[in-house]
């Protein structure tokens, strides 16, 4: 198994998922972890004091499967960062429209840096 160094942690290079479970006022959580069944039952149960802990409950709506943890994490980091409306195209597996999505911000961005 072959381990790299991230922020001072340990990650082990094995498959992790990122996952997106809908809170119970309608909003969206991204993570990532190395056990699925697990997190989710640790966000149902509110381990950890957080985003999800005071909207529970959670229902698990995406998730997907990559072969190391340093891919999820990257996932994960460009998903916190769009839109709600990129998050449900992706939810709905809407290719399309994720690629219009981005497409119309990159046009907004660069109209708006002139």
């Amino acid at each position: 198994m072959r381990v790299i160094q991230i922020n001072d942690k340990t990650t082990h290079m094995e498959k992790a998922w990122i996952y997106i479970p809908e809170c119970a006022d309608g909003s969206y959580y991204t993570g990532k972890t190395e056990n699925l069944e697990r997190r989710l039952t640790e966000h149902q149960n509110g381990v950890f004091k957080g985003y999800t802990s005071s909207r529970l409950p959670v229902k698990l709506i995406y998730s997907q499967v990559f072969s190391t943890y340093l891919e999820a994490i990257n996932a994960e980091r460009q998903i916190k960062g769009w839109s709600r409306a990129k998050k449900q195209a992706l939810i709905r597996w809407d290719f399309e429209l994720l690629h219009h999505l981005a497409e119309y911000k990159n046009e907004t961005y660069f109209k708006n840096r002139k």
